[in-house]
């Protein structure tokens, strides 16, 4: 088939690169010229395993083009997947300027029959809204579908959720729009469910809430754990082997960041309120959450008896591992918080660092994790890389000031640091009194 892609960030960038690689012909385009030019040299503008390779690979084999001119691609393309950003404005509400720009620009190249996808995560009724846009300012009488068929890519494995979805979802107008969907997505071998527009649009943010209420109850356990002096591992272990419930995402640590859930979350609170409901759940799923940082701080800062004037080793800066994205980082609201406390920072990350520099200038990056524990009071763990796992940890201990611990995401054993002669603080591990 052949396919326009709107748009070359996380998702437009791996949606288009992974149809490609199943045989459809791709444009992706975007109006950065600059990030273009950059993708066609070989570079991406994302740090995504396997993502390079791929996109190499397909463009060598003519699958696979990049371009700024929207138009053109629109003209030779039957279905346009509309991937662009849809950040929150201050309220929580979606911002939707980037998703009726592109409507409007596919509105008026289109030269026949097109099928548009919205693949941006975006509120219910967004379908409506790119229908309207289209009538509006489409120069003839070219007929179109707006189908909706949200992405569940993970950062750091979105080209494996890619190609092996638990579920693919398309919220389709008619039947006949539904099949031409089905028959893209049938080399994938995935469970299909077909449904409405509205639902589909729904699917992405419930599915989104509900995977950010697990990991905010597991971390308002913790709390619980700290206080009595329990292990929230344990307490995870033990009702995650429940097939009800299930272990995924019941790992306390310092909460969720990200460009996804905390902008989802936010967004479904202000539809539903738009709509009048109020959804106190989410509401207080976002307060723990909200609260994760500022206790994590916390602890440090007493159990250092304050860090005015003491140097921090801070290991990770990225959301999670496998990616470079810093969005809603963890790490930035922590160093953030320990500068303002006096503190001085040293800090590593396999990927990150680049992008940090622009949002925190004035620490030490250091190019490895040995570099960024030698001399400091204490260690701070706040992305789970797995280099981060295998360290020798007598020779960071040798190197280190003081050797003191917290672990942001309960990477290592309390037991054996305590052993080898670590003073060792986690998250929900009972370090009572």
């Amino acid at each position: 088939m052949n396919i326009c892609v709107i748009g070359t960030g996380y998702v437009g960038l791996v949606t288009g690169t992974v149809f490609s690689d199943l045989g459809n012909d791709v444009i992706c385009v975007d109006n950065v010229k600059e990030k273009i030019d950059s993708i066609c040299r070989g570079v991406m503008p994302i740090y995504e395993p396997g993502l390079e390779e791929m996109v190499n690979r397909n463009i060598k084999e003519e699958r696979l083009s990049f371009t700024t001119d929207l138009a053109e691609a629109v003209k030779k393309s039957e279905i346009i997947f509309i991937c662009v950003g849809t950040p929150p404005k201050d309220d929580g509400e979606t911002d939707l300027s980037y998703v009726e720009s592109a409507a409007k620009e596919i509105a008026l190249a289109m030269n026949g029959y097109k099928i548009i996808v919205n693949k941006s995560t975006v509120p219910v009724g967004t379908g409506d809204l790119v229908s309207k846009v289209i009538n509006q300012y489409k120069k003839n009488d070219a007929d179109f579908d707006v189908v909706s068929n949200p992405e569940f890519l993970r950062e750091g494995a979105a080209i494996r959720d890619a190609l092996s979805p638990d579920r693919i979802i398309i919220g389709a107008p008619t039947k006949q729009v539904a099949v031409k969907l089905l028959e893209l997505y049938a080399m994938i071998g995935k469970p299909m469910i077909i449904t409405d527009v509205y639902s589909a649009e729904i699917i992405k943010y419930a599915s989104n809430a509900f995977l950010a209420t697990k990991i905010s109850f597991i971390n308002a356990i913790s709390n619980i754990c700290e206080l009595v002096g329990a292990n929230v591992n344990d307490v995870s272990k033990g009702i995650g082997l429940d097939a009800r419930i299930g272990s995924q995402f019941l790992e306390a640590g310092l909460g969720f960041g990200g460009s996804c859930f905390p902008k989802d979350i936010k967004s479904l609170v202000h539809t539903s309120g738009k709509f009048g409901y109020d959804f106190d759940l989410l509401q207080a799923v976002l307060k723990i959450n909200e609260d994760r940082v500022p206790h994590f701080v916390s602890l440090i800062d007493e159990k250092m008896k304050g860090v005015k004037g003491k140097v921090i080793g801070v290991l990770g800066l990225a959301f999670k591992a496998d990616t470079d994205d810093i969005r809603e980082a963890k790490s930035i609201e922590i160093i953030s918080a320990l500068l303002e406390k006096g503190a001085k920072i040293k800090a590593y990350d396999p990927v990150a660092m680049e992008n940090t520099k622009k949002v925190l200038p004035d620490i030490t990056y250091c190019k490895s994790s040995y570099e960024a524990a030698e001399g400091v009071d204490a260690l701070v763990v706040v992305t789970e890389w797995r280099e981060f796992k295998l360290l020798n940890m007598e020779k960071i201990k040798e190197s280190m000031k003081q050797p003191i611990i917290f672990d942001g995401r309960n990477i290592y054993d309390p037991v054996r640091k305590k052993k080898m002669g670590f003073e060792y603080y986690g998250i929900g591990r009972g370090y009572k009194g």
